[in-house]
């Protein structure tokens, strides 16, 4: 590694799955990195998340694949039914693929961050940029930086500062997680022919739209997505009626009990796109520039990938090419981002979803999309697993 990219210095502006991201790999690329965290205190306020290989390709990169799958487990298979009746059961023998707890994802990058010597600052909240690599605090206090990465999410406040034209798509639904015991083998005794290891999607669309994503994110624990229309009352209540969940969904009883009690929070689905995600020596990542569905469980994946991808470009250039660097990394990069965004999108205006068998041809495209091979920028999939 140069001494040049030792001395250059990054600002990163959001502490969830991108930003932390970010930061391991510029440290370990010989960047100075201080991260800004808004919050008081590091925390990932969410409940579970499947990686699929381009998500997992960085964390191998960067020295975490054993940490993470001491704490994580690959499904059987993901089975989808529809009111009740198995639809597909796909094995995705052909996809490397995780499931996990957030909070434990967020813990091995943060750890891993602070093993690098990145510096976190929490308390701290970016008000505002400049395309010129600076960045304003709450407190008045402005900092220059070579990189600056916005990773401060939906409501993202560097791209705000630079008026970057954007436009929100909100959906007709949206989802209620939690993190529960799995019980397992209660579970059991109601379907014993049912393999709870399967990440399950329980869909329901007569007489109501009710679905639940049963997902194991690891031995003990269950991640549980419930997904309701917004103007359903009653499915969109949190604590959650219990009643009517379980009239629809009776064998998942003993773990929808659960859910009363511990928190939740409906969230309505949504996407987000700008007309660009780069500003001068302004890189902007996640939700910040492509919230998407989670349709496709590609939210973090492609977060985590842009993430690496950007510290990769902005690491080849000189100090004074890396504002040209961003461009040429957006315009690698975004396309697969933005058909990732549509094809969520479009699972969730149709709740396609829920004819099973979608794990297959170009909607794999992200999934298996590989951000360490150089050569990925002449590499799609169109109609099958190439």
């Amino acid at each position: 590694m140069s001494m040049n990219n030792k001395q250059r210095h990054a600002e990163v502006v959001g502490a969830g799955f991108a930003g932390l991201t970010s930061a391991v790999a510029l440290a370990r690329r010989g960047w100075s990195v201080r991260v800004h965290e808004q919050g008081s205190q590091l925390r990932e306020q969410g409940a579970g998340i499947l990686l699929w290989q381009n998500s997992l390709r960085v964390l191998e990169d960067l020295g975490l694949i054993d940490e993470i799958y001491a704490g994580s487990m690959t499904p059987h298979a993901y089975e989808t039914r529809m009111q009740n009746q198995t639809v597909s059961v796909e094995p995705l023998t052909d996809v490397w693929w995780r499931t996990m707890t957030r909070p434990f994802l967020h813990n091995t990058l943060a750890t891993a961050a602070q093993r690098e010597g990145v510096e976190i600052v929490t308390s701290s909240e970016v008000v505002g940029a400049t395309p010129s690599g600076s960045i304003t605090l709450a407190s008045g206090e402005t900092v220059e930086a070579d990189l600056v990465i916005g990773a401060d999410g939906v409501g993202s406040a560097v791209r705000t500062s630079l008026n970057i034209p954007h436009e929100r798509q909100m959906s007709r639904d949206g989802i209620t997680r939690f993190l529960v015991p799995r019980r397992k083998a209660d579970l059991q005794k109601l379907e014993p022919d049912t393999d709870w290891d399967n990440m399950i999607d329980f869909w329901n669309l007569d007489p109501r739209v009710l679905r639940v994503l049963y997902t194991p994110a690891n031995d003990d624990v269950l991640y549980l997505a419930l997904m309701a229309p917004v103007d359903d009352v009653e499915g969109t209540e949190v604590p959650i009626n219990l009643d009517v969940w379980t009239s629809i969904h009776p064998q998942l009883a003993p773990v929808l009990e659960e859910t009363l009690k511990v928190e939740g929070k409906y969230f309505r689905y949504q996407t987000t796109r700008l007309d660009y995600w780069v500003d001068g020596r302004i890189a902007l990542v996640g939700d910040a520039a492509n919230a998407m569905c989670p349709a496709l469980a590609q939210g973090g994946g492609c977060a985590m990938m842009n993430a690496f991808t950007l510290v990769e470009a902005a690491t080849a250039a000189s100090a004074s090419e890396i504002p040209e660097a961003l461009i040429a990394w957006e315009a690698i990069e975004r396309p697969y981002t933005d058909r990732c965004q549509t094809r969520s999108q479009n699972y969730a205006d149709t709740r396609g979803m829920s004819q099973g068998n979608q794990f297959q041809g170009e909607v794999m495209e992200t999934m298996i999309y590989n951000p360490t091979d150089p050569n990925r920028g002449h590499l799609s999939v169109k109609g099958g697993l190439a």
